[in-house]
């Protein structure tokens, strides 16, 4: 009995312990699918919150395109109401032009038939007048016509004599006035010291004896320093002085501090003379641009291009009817900025046109035309002004003058020109003559140089001896003569030489 219920104790125990072993698995297994449930519902809670963001962000972003579409459709809109106003406006304004060139057609039209009308009437009273006058006269119309004529033809004729008789008077007036101007020119005390101040140059000499060593050797020295500065060395029975003559002055200086250098250094030969020749170039150059600035700082005129400035300091050495240049144009600066000033003008384009309006005189050699235009072209150039480089052209009414300032700087030339002893037309005339003889050489071709000397008397001509052979040397100095003949008038006769000169050049190392 007690075996039995051992057994069934064992059995019900066995038992037991397999029911708990079952429902130890089952609840494991419930576990996993729980979590694995879990993980589920948690990935798709995620997925959820992501399509709901990305639905969300479409939805704001097809909101915004609307709200474009509306905004600017909306602008559209007010843009179409503005043109149908713009339009509506126009169209009432074009009517009411057209209106307005109704009533003055309608105007016009009477006024035309009225003067119809009017034209009518006075061509029936004229034709009624004529012959009223007819029937008085007694004469027909082509004889009151000649009459009338014959009349008028007496009347010009008379008024053509007082005329020519009061031009006839005004022509001996001025005739006498010149005539007094030369006479005065011609007994002017000063001219002679003005024309020689205007073509020599006088250079003392410590001693008769340097006048030997600047001759040198068979004349080479001398040769040498003529031909490189274009001027000519008058070396005469005169103590201690040696005369160097040229008509133009920026050369004469240039031998004059040649020479100076050359009787310091005591070292006179061909090939110092060329050395002191290119130092005393720089030195006059460097003059010139000093020359130019402080004409600038005396008129009261910056900012000039430091070419123009270089141009204006050479009409230091330039003189015109024996007027120096550059005094002239300082005299005209003041003169047209103080009469600018007066009226009421533009002071500084007067000042700055009256100080460059002769600029082109030291530039006519190299360019062509006449001072006044070549002046202005240079200028305009360099960055002056219209107003400035029109005044400039206009000084000689060679362009019409259209401004207040071009016509200041005309009357202040004329006035620095007519003040007593200002000019002196026999110098201009030599002067000019000078110019002349080089510009018929220089314009030959093969030409390198060209120097008047001898005050005129002789022209020695420089050509390139690669482009001029001997034979065409002799040939060119036959053209130049004959042209010379037949376009310049001159006292005596003009020698011309033409140098052909080659030189070979090597240095010993």
């Amino acid at each position: 009995m007690l075996i039995d219920i051992t057994v069934i104790v064992a059995a019900v125990a066995g038992v037991l312990l397999c029911v708990g072993f079952l429902w130890l698995r089952n609840r494991s297994a419930s576990s996993r699918e729980l979590t694995d449930a879990k993980a589920r519902y948690t990935a798709a809670l995620a997925e959820a919150e992501s399509v709901r963001r990305q639905a969300e962000l479409e939805a704001q972003e097809e909101l915004f395109r609307a709200r474009a579409v509306e905004a600017e459709g909306r602008s559209m809109r007010e843009a179409a109401l503005r043109a149908e106003d713009r339009v509506r406006e126009r169209e009432s304004r074009l009517a009411a032009e057209e209106a307005s060139l109704a009533r003055r057609r309608d105007a016009v039209d009477g006024l035309e038939r009225h003067a119809r009308d009017e034209a009518a009437r006075a061509e029936t009273l004229r034709v009624e007048q004529a012959a009223a006058l007819e029937r008085v006269s007694g004469m027909t119309a082509a004889d009151a016509r000649k009459a009338v004529l014959a009349r008028a033809e007496e009347e010009a004729q008379a008024e053509a004599a007082n005329i020519v008789r009061r031009i006839e008077g005004e022509a001996r007036q001025e005739a006498e006035r010149r005539a007094r101007e030369v006479v005065v020119t011609a007994i002017q005390r000063t001219a002679a010291a003005h024309a020689s101040e205007s073509t020599v140059s006088v250079l003392s000499l410590a001693s008769d004896d340097l006048k030997g060593r600047i001759i040198g050797r068979e004349g080479r020295n001398i040769r040498a320093l003529e031909h490189l500065t274009g001027v000519d060395v008058i070396i005469d029975e005169t103590p201690q002085a040696v005369v160097l003559s040229s008509f133009d002055s920026v050369r004469r200086e240039i031998a004059r501090a040649t020479l100076e250098k050359l009787l310091a250094d005591g070292r006179i030969h061909p090939s110092r003379i060329e050395e002191a020749y290119y130092e005393a170039k720089a030195q006059v150059e460097e003059m010139i641009v000093k020359a130019g600035e402080e004409a600038c700082y005396e008129a009261k005129v910056h900012a000039l291009h430091p070419e123009i400035v270089a141009v204006l300091g050479r009409l230091r050495f330039r003189t015109s009817y024996s007027q120096n240049v550059l005094k002239h144009v300082l005299e005209c600066s003041h003169l047209a900025a103080t009469m600018a000033a007066e009226l009421g003008a533009n002071e500084r384009v007067a000042r700055r046109a009256a100080l460059l309006h002769d600029l082109g005189k030291a530039l006519d050699q190299e360019m062509e035309g006449s001072h006044a235009l070549v002046g202005a072209r240079y200028c305009r150039d360099r960055g002056e002004s219209e107003e400035v480089c029109h005044a400039i052209a206009a000084h000689h009414n060679e362009v019409e003058p259209h401004s207040v300032e071009a016509m200041l700087v005309q009357a202040a030339d004329a006035i620095s020109a007519a003040r007593p002893g200002a000019r002196g037309e026999q110098l201009e005339s030599y002067l000019t003559r000078l110019r002349a003889l080089e510009e018929i050489a220089t314009s030959k071709p093969g030409v390198e140089r060209c120097f008047a000397v001898q005050a005129g008397r002789e022209v020695r001509v420089i050509v390139r001896p690669v482009e001029v052979s001997d034979a065409e040397a002799e040939r060119l100095s036959a053209e130049i003569a004959r042209d010379i003949e037949r376009e310049v008038e001159y006292p005596g006769s003009i020698k011309v030489t033409v140098i052909r000169e080659s030189r070979a050049t090597h240095f010993a190392r």
